[in-house]
């Protein structure tokens, strides 16, 4: 799709409720595709694709999909050759995965670790493995991680049946833990770290996980929220704790002190998101209404500024930078979804 004819910078779509989850779809044939997940403090809760139009330049819904509970994240299959069935995983009360067609999106298959349970305990996150699309990782409030493994099996008509198993349950964190995502070191598939309300970074290796790194605590003993890698150099890692205004840069060869510290925000951020196509830019976004982009190559000299900044017209809940189209960036406030040319 080629919108530079008309140099628009700037894309919104206003959705019928609170934005939070939301992502990008990453095959090449489905440029300016996201799916967005509402935030309605009840059972029901829904799911949105949405398109951008070559002709109008307007964002589109192509389907809306129900959801029990708000999605506490949403990532599409990470297949940038666009070979695997087109599916779109959710995270909530348990990980489910849809396929999406044109006209609908239907469940493939949910994934439920605690069969012998009348409970089950939500999912803060998950993250998939960019190298092997078959292994998922969902981080869970019980303060386990879970390693799943997906089958797309046989064909039966015309249609790949998707199930999933679980590969490994761990014992994370001492708390809950709030996210989780593979590392891109030692061949990208085996490398994990997570983050929890214990306040640590911890990093798992699957072939090795009777023990587990302890990357960073926070001083605080604050819980901490999100984890991010740098998607070029899969030493640096970004976190954040919970109410901070600061975004915490992380070099695992040297655990446990920053490398920097990202503290231009006015109030609490909510996300991170590493540049897909450089090691040295990284997205924040807060309740200051602000997205900022900064440079850090000077590190470890401090970053003291921003080399960009957005302000939105609400709160900023997410920010998504665009894996195939690194020339674009997602963000979520309100109902509304915006994205901009960087």
């Amino acid at each position: 799709m080629s919108l530079h004819g008309k140099r628009k910078e700037i894309y919104k779509y206003e959705a019928p409720w609170t934005v939070y989850a939301m992502n990008w779809s990453v095959r090449p044939d489905k440029r300016f595709r996201l799916a967005l997940g509402s935030f309605v403090e009840e059972y029901n809760n829904k799911v949105q694709i949405v398109g951008l139009e070559e002709e109008s330049s307007e964002f589109i819904c192509r389907n809306t999909f129900d959801h029990p509970y708000p999605t506490t994240k949403i990532m599409w299959i990470p297949d940038s050759k666009g070979v695997y069935p087109d599916l779109l995983a959710t995270s909530g009360d348990y990980l489910r995965i849809w396929r999406v067609s044109d006209t609908e999106t239907r469940l493939e298959c949910l994934l439920n670790n605690n069969k012998n349970s009348d409970f089950c305990a939500p999912l803060t996150s998950f993250d998939w493995n960019e190298v092997d699309p078959n292994l998922l990782g969902t981080s869970s409030i019980d303060t386990t991680c879970t390693i799943w493994g997906l089958e797309t099996g046989q064909v039966l008509g015309r249609v790949n049946l998707v199930s999933g198993h679980v590969k490994t349950q761990l014992i994370a964190h001492d708390k809950e833990v709030y996210d989780i995502a593979f590392s891109r070191a030692g061949g990208g598939r085996d490398m994990f770290a997570s983050v929890g309300a214990d306040g640590s970074v911890r990093m798992f290796d699957l072939r090795h996980l009777e023990h587990s790194t302890i990357i960073y605590e926070d001083p605080q003993h604050h819980p901490l929220l999100r984890l991010c890698w740098n998607k070029q150099d899969p030493n640096y890692l970004a976190t954040m704790a919970m109410d901070g205004m600061e975004v915490v840069i992380l070099d695992v060869r040297v655990p446990c002190t920053p490398v920097a510290r990202l503290n231009n925000h006015r109030a609490c951020v909510n996300g991170i998101a590493w540049a897909p196509h450089s090691s040295c830019h990284i997205c924040t976004a807060a309740d200051d209404h602000q997205a900022l982009i900064w440079d850090i190559q000077q590190m470890p000299r401090a970053i003291e500024d921003p080399i960009l900044a957005y302000t939105a017209e609400g709160e900023i809940n997410n920010v998504q930078w665009a894996s195939t189209q690194p020339d674009w960036i997602a963000i979520g406030y309100n109902n509304c979804l915006e994205i901009l040319r960087v």
